[in-house]
């Protein structure tokens, strides 16, 4: 049997905890929830806003259901502490309802890892505010990867 690994893997130093982050940020703007899903072990326990989720099929529908319901989705993570196996990030994002009403979600997540790089746990807490269309600030193009040169959260004063 082939162990599951996700690179890099813990303990993380400053360099590797950002590729964690970047990695994660690429995967959830893919809106692919079973891709996003392999990034987290068989068991993942998340604790998402109100809601707790276990293990990866819970993981699947939850982001399948997320990503059907928040449009144009575009998200910007940004690292915030890290420790041997843990990592903070602090993250916003952009998308509108099925009526056109465009939200920015704020939030911050803290991040636990196996020793095989797998997320093990995830703690969300997020809020949303309502924004004017005219006031999105997450503009790169329709593939949804944010491009290395694109502003951070800290740069656009998020």
């Amino acid at each position: 049997m082939q162990i599951e690994q996700k690179k890099p893997l813990p303990p993380f130093d400053l360099e590797s905890a950002t590729q964690k982050v970047k990695m994660a940020e690429n995967a959830w703007n893919s809106k692919d929830a079973k891709k996003i899903a392999m990034a987290y072990t068989q068991e993942s326990a998340w604790r998402n806003r109100n809601l707790f989720i276990n293990g990866r099929a819970e993981i699947i529908s939850f982001l399948e259901e997320k990503f059907a319901k928040e449009l144009e989705y575009k998200l910007c993570k940004e690292l915030w502490a890290f420790s041997e196996n843990k990592i903070a990030v602090r993250f916003a994002y952009e998308w509108h309802n099925d009526k056109g009403e465009w939200f920015r979600s704020y939030g911050n997540e803290n991040w636990e890892f196996d020793s095989n790089g797998l997320m093990q746990k995830r703690y969300a807490s997020i809020n949303d505010v309502a924004i004017k269309g005219s006031e999105r600030l997450f503009l790169w193009e329709e593939d949804n990867i944010r491009p290395d040169d694109y502003p951070s959260l800290s740069t656009m004063g998020l």
